[in-house]
């Protein structure tokens, strides 16, 4: 429970101490039904606060319980799908380093093909590389002229475009659902 709510229930607590004290010795002195009857009311909404607060905290602890095991599984599945995807992902890296060097680019020109790839902003790219963003600029029409593509979607689709959406035997496109 939080501290909040641990303060509320002794507050709560306190209070239908109080009041169930008050009522016992207003009936051993014989007070009338409507002071009892007003004590009890107070007695039972206090009594609710406590049920209802003990009842949500119960609830956010169920809550959190279940978050935190969907956390858990996504980070095995993160784990996993990463540990299976690694022999992959260094092949394609090899396979872009190898396709950049035949257009013979520069390393630097390597480095922001690969962050354009990435999908950083030709801003994130100078801030990355410690350049100006007319450099970065430059530096991406220099890799399209190399490599006589159109622009950054066609750099981008000529990489990823065969590994995004699997095609099955005849050719069709086949997404998950």
């Amino acid at each position: 429970m939080s501290k909040d709510s641990v303060l509320m229930v002794v507050f709560l607590g306190v209070i239908s101490l109080i009041s169930g004290l008050d009522i016992f010795f207003d009936l051993q002195e014989g007070s009338s039904l409507g002071h009892i009857g007003t004590e009890g009311i107070i007695l039972f909404i206090a009594l609710c606060g406590v049920f209802l607060i003990v009842r949500e905290n119960l609830n956010i602890k169920r809550a959190n319980k279940d978050l935190y095991q969907n956390l858990e599984q996504s980070r095995q599945d993160t784990v996993l799908w990463k540990s299976e995807a690694e022999k992959y992902l260094l092949g394609l890296g090899e396979a872009i380093d190898k396709q950049m060097s035949h257009w013979k680019f520069t390393p630097a020109e390597k480095e922001v093909g690969l962050l354009m790839l990435k999908g950083f902003s030709f801003k994130e790219v100078a801030e990355f590389r410690e350049t100006s963003e007319r450099t970065a600029r430059q530096q991406s029409l220099y890799i399209y002229r190399k490599s006589g593509l159109g622009g950054r979607a066609e750099f981008s689709a000529f990489f990823l475009e065969d590994l995004l959406l699997p095609k099955g035997k005849n050719g069709d496109i086949h997404f998950r659902g």
